[in-house]
């Protein structure tokens, strides 16, 4: 495997590399990006199971979901979803609201803690990507901001193909 920290002597060609070569690199990359994110999040106030931040971060993008609904979105079944809640509703991170406009139905809904939480491990998080940055010269951070916005283009233009490594 191609490791970016290695000795070079299995380091492919240059910028050309084949897209398996690259893929190694990036995958390299990406394994300290999350060792450093994750780091970086339980050194927070509140220290939160990876599972635990995903739920936040689902109900601060959607929220209002009801327990199926986070259930399907994070790929868990209800009864895990639900004692998931209870252990944020305990710390005081969410709360489950009565719905409106249908009796039956409960909705999951952000603390002021629970946003406060997820606002600390975002600023530990960019602090901890900014020291990594600011090592790397000003070129090379250049390049890399330039190679992800281009990622991430590919990416959208390619839709969910990467579900299927054979493709």
């Amino acid at each position: 495997m191609t490791r970016l920290s290695g000795s070079g002597d299995d380091q492919s060609g240059g910028p050309g590399d084949d897209p398996l070569s690259v893929a190694l690199e990036v995958a390299d990359a990406v394994d300290g990006l999350a060792n450093l994110w994750s780091v970086a999040a339980q050194g927070a106030s509140l220290r939160l199971s990876p599972h635990q931040l995903r739920a936040l971060r689902i109900l601060e993008s959607e929220p209002g979901l009801n327990l199926t609904t986070l259930a399907e979105n994070m790929e868990i079944g209800p009864p895990t979803a639900s004692r998931l809640c209870d252990r944020l509703e305990a710390a005081g991170l969410l709360e489950r609201l009565l719905h409106p406009h249908r009796r039956r139905e409960v909705q999951l809904v952000l603390t002021g803690r629970g946003r406060h939480v997820l606002d600390e491990v975002d600023a530990r998080r960019s602090q901890a990507l900014a020291v990594v940055l600011a090592a790397m010269e000003p070129g090379e951070r250049a390049a890399l901001s330039g190679g992800l916005r281009a990622f991430l283009t590919a990416q959208s233009d390619t839709g969910k193909e990467t579900d299927d490594p054979g493709r």
